[in-house]
């Protein structure tokens, strides 16, 4: 039996072990539904402040869109537990599947704030705001946290032992401490101490790029499931190729240039849709570099200025003819002139 059959957040049934991690502004709800798709076996929004959720922040709104997902997961952050339930019950009126707490955020806009991973530094009041969320909601709630504040207080597996008492269903552990942020090398092992202190699933998150990597994860650290993030941007292919890949125990070929152009496309336009063009132009350029330098792996013979024309361009048209000559070699620059 694949471990997929019987992975699972609460009564929320999953179809594999490899989900998309929640990044901000990153994790649009575009790149989501790409995303699972592609197979990625559940897909997590960005985080959403509690507060401003609550008080109709239309960003907020945006980031916790869920439209075209069958299983959506929204991850609010905060550190006051009467706007963590109430942001809850709306991501669950909202048609939220789960409800993923952010602990593990090293940003210092949010830690200065006293939410994200400088929650790890009061499990107590860790532990309230748990309690609260829970409370609020009928669907399953998780958690998303880093082993530690720093090396010398290594608490995740405490701080998850005591999120299943108050009934967090699957805890997610990037193998960094915050005062690490994203330097060094995510510690795998270390998740370990983590998967031995509950008895709820553990995903595994942290420098995770293809199958070999999820694999040597899980066995590192004895999780249920991995957590990728950084690099399926540009790749929302990805995470689905690693699903696939744990299940079957073989590695599945990439996609063709013409499907990750059409998933490329797909973003891009649906960026513009939703954010409107000149605000959707702005948020797209990240994911148009990502996705030049994934089409550049394969295309040699691109002229090196047709990055920086493709994030720099304000006219989606253009966009769209670079993007295509970029994921077909034989094509000629003046289709973008």
């Amino acid at each position: 039996m694949h471990s997929s059959d019987i992975l699972s957040i609460g009564a929320v049934k999953l179809d594999g072990r490899a989900f998309l991690a929640p990044m901000s502004g990153v994790t649009d709800h575009v790149m989501r539904r790409i995303a699972r798709r592609f197979g990625a076996s559940l897909v997590v929004s960005e985080m959403v402040a509690s507060d401003d959720f609550v008080q109709g922040s239309e960003e907020s709104r945006q980031r916790a869109e869920g439209g075209g997902l069958d299983q959506h997961v929204v991850q609010i952050a905060g550190c006051e537990p009467h706007w963590m339930g109430e942001a809850a019950k709306l991501a669950e009126a909202s048609g939220a599947a789960v409800v993923d707490i952010n602990m593990g955020c090293p940003a210092k806009r949010v830690t200065g704030g006293y939410a994200g991973s400088a929650l790890m530094r009061d499990l107590d009041h860790a532990a309230r705001l748990i309690e609260a969320t829970v409370a609020a909601v009928s669907i399953p709630v998780t958690v998303k946290m880093r082993l530690g504040w720093d090396d010398q207080s290594l608490n995740a597996p405490e701080l998850a032992h005591r999120a299943e008492e108050l009934g967090v269903k699957l805890v997610t552990i990037h193998g960094r401490t915050r005062c690490q942020f994203y330097k060094g090398q995510a510690d795998w092992a270390a998740i370990r101490r983590v998967k031995e202190a509950v008895s709820i699933p553990v995903i595994a998150n942290g420098d995770c790029y293809n199958v070999v990597d999820a694999r040597a994860m899980l066995a590192a650290s004895g999780a249920d499931g991995v957590m990728i993030g950084r690099s399926a941007l540009g790749r929302p292919w990805l995470v689905g190729q690693i699903a696939r890949g744990l299940d079957n125990g073989s590695e599945f070929a990439s996609p063709s240039s013409g499907e990750r152009l059409e998933a490329a496309i797909e973003h891009y336009e649906g960026l513009l849709s939703a954010m409107g063009v000149e605000t959707g132009i702005r948020h797209a350029r990240k994911h148009l570099a990502a996705y030049a330098d994934d089409a550049l792996t394969f295309n040699d013979d691109a002229p090196a200025d047709w990055r920086s024309d493709l994030v720099t361009s304000t006219s989606p048209s253009q966009v769209i003819a670079l993007l295509k000559q970029l994921y077909s070699p034989d094509t000629q620059r003046s289709a973008s002139q």
